[in-house]
């Protein structure tokens, strides 16, 4: 007989958390790997392993601290229909007082367990999950709704890159304007640090669940991180190999590396394994004792994304569910390709990008909203085919940071409420901050007929069939007066040819 069972999610493994000050006899922690959490979206293998071992991990370092921890494998909670029927067994089985849990991240999750406090007829106790910096209702806190607002208020809050005045150090607030450099040959890209962690037990066991899933894996060297050790390498090595230069490339596009110059901490950090405020001050303080090798913006650019971003599509989110899940503003209706699964088209940056998200489960920021996000809206694909795909493949993605990034700034879909104007781009674009049109089967700098870059007349056909909506956005006035000037014949040809792609996307 116990006081209280204590549920912890799979993305709650927060080392720091309050729960874990002093071990208590009369607490046992629920620690499960769930059929409903493995299956409502397809995901990447590499993201089903990540989330298992970590758990695992998470579960034994409880343990020997002096923690009473129930972990259930698959195997153990097959016979469960759901989480609510877990949770009812256990309470019956530790003969619980009570039951607890940190309040999750996710909507779904979030209705399904205060729906449990009534249906299970136990006191129960709610809690933060002591990870973010601002709170569920930070939308109505700060009213400022553009993210550079919201950034501005929270560099106040928490202190950070302040000069003693209270104001920006340099003088900007944002230095996004430095952040946009293509990669130069002459840079050289560090190689990737990678874990190599064998998960053979827990590939079979998925595999003997028959879960299913896409991607790639090498079960005898998982790459990521499951341990806040290793997340605390991770942070590590990028700050001294990755830091100098993350900034200027951040947007790059490129074929000599996956990783580039990028942190790839966002699973430490959607797992909880690292705290925000952590990275951000482990950032500030590395860059102001090394001002010899890394700019102010080299550092303002990654703190910007943590600090800045993570913080305001998680406000976003909270705000706006479960409504938001369901915004189309362009109504767009088309079928996601195949070749979005296999990586099998002739477009040599959806090929590279898909791949590489196949491969590793991951992709940069720009590779996502850039090149398979920009697709996807010029494209018209249906927004929730979109989101299934993302939600599924990378091992970050998490619905509260996925749906407004996909939904919101990618596709549009909330009719500007997340995003200024839409990200849409030609393969000028694509061209310009990459060497990957050099590889293509397209030709970047046509923008009619059978070899032309389909980004380039499917960007036309864009604008032009969401005119009504757009022509009043101020953001995108160039761009029409572009459209306008063109010969009537030149715009009819670039109508035709985005036609003709539309009617074979499966091909492209």
């Amino acid at each position: 007989m116990i006081k209280q069972l204590r549920l912890v999610l799979g993305d709650q493994l927060n080392a720091a958390h309050s729960w874990w000050r002093e071990p208590d006899d009369q607490v046992v922690y629920l620690i499960a790997e769930l059929h409903q959490e493995a299956t409502y979206v397809v995901h990447h293998i590499q993201k089903l392993v990540g989330f298992f071992a970590a758990m695992e991990a998470f579960a034994k370092a409880l343990k020997a601290a002096g923690h009473r921890v129930d972990y259930l494998t698959l195997d153990a909670t097959q016979a469960y229909a759901d989480l609510g029927a877990l949770l009812e067994s256990k309470l019956l089985e530790h003969q619980a007082s009570s039951w607890a849990y940190q309040l999750p991240d996710e909507y779904r999750l979030d209705q399904q367990l205060k729906a449990l406090e009534t249906r299970l007829g136990y006191p129960v106790e709610r809690v933060d999950s002591e990870h973010f910096l601002t709170s569920r209702s930070a939308w109505q806190q700060y009213p400022h709704h553009r993210m550079e607002f919201f950034y501005r208020r929270l560099r106040q809050q928490y202190q950070v890159l302040l000069d003693p005045q209270g104001q920006p150090l340099g003088g900007k607030w944002n230095y996004d304007a430095e952040n946009r450099s293509a990669l130069p040959q002459a840079v050289s890209i560090p190689e990737p640090l990678c874990f190599t962690l064998s998960v053979e037990p827990i590939i079979e066991r998925i595999q003997r669940h028959q879960l299913p899933y896409l991607g790639r894996i090498d079960a005898k060297a998982f790459i990521w991180p499951v341990t806040r050790r290793q997340a605390r390498q991770l942070l590590a090595d990028f700050l001294v190999r990755c830091l100098p230069f993350f900034g200027r490339y951040q947007d790059a596009l490129s074929t000599r590396g996956w990783s580039l110059f990028h942190s790839r901490l966002s699973f430490c950090l959607n797992t909880k394994m690292l705290h925000p405020l952590e990275v951000i001050r482990a950032a500030e303080a590395h860059w102001q004792a090394h001002q010899d090798v890394i700019s102010l913006a080299q550092v303002e650019g990654f703190i910007r994304q943590i600090l800045g971003w993570r913080e305001y599509v998680r406000a976003l989110y909270w705000e706006k569910m479960p409504s938001y899940a369901q915004t189309n503003a362009l109504q767009a209706e088309r079928d996601l390709p195949a070749f979005f699964w296999t990586g099998q088209t002739k477009m040599a940056c959806l090929r590279q990008a898909i791949e590489q998200s196949l491969d590793y489960a991951y992709a940069h920021h720009i590779q996502r909203l850039m090149v398979t996000g920009n697709f996807a809206l010029l494209a018209g694909i249906a927004p929730d085919q979109v989101d299934r795909w993302y939600l599924g493949v990378y091992i970050d993605a998490l619905e509260w940071v996925e749906l407004p990034n996909t939904r919101g700034m990618s596709q549009y879909a909330d009719g500007g409420l997340l995003a200024s104007k839409p990200y849409a781009a030609s393969g000028q674009y694509i061209n310009k901050m990459g060497d990957l049109c050099g590889q293509c089967f397209y030709q970047v700098k046509q923008k009619t007929g059978p070899q032309s870059c389909p980004l380039n007349s499917l960007y036309w056909h864009f604008v032009d069939r969401h005119q009504a909506q757009l022509t009043n956005n101020a953001r995108m006035k160039l761009v029409y007066a572009n459209w306008q000037r063109q010969k009537p014949e030149q715009r009819t040809a670039i109508l035709a040819t985005a036609e003709a792609y539309l009617a074979q996307l499966e091909n492209l």
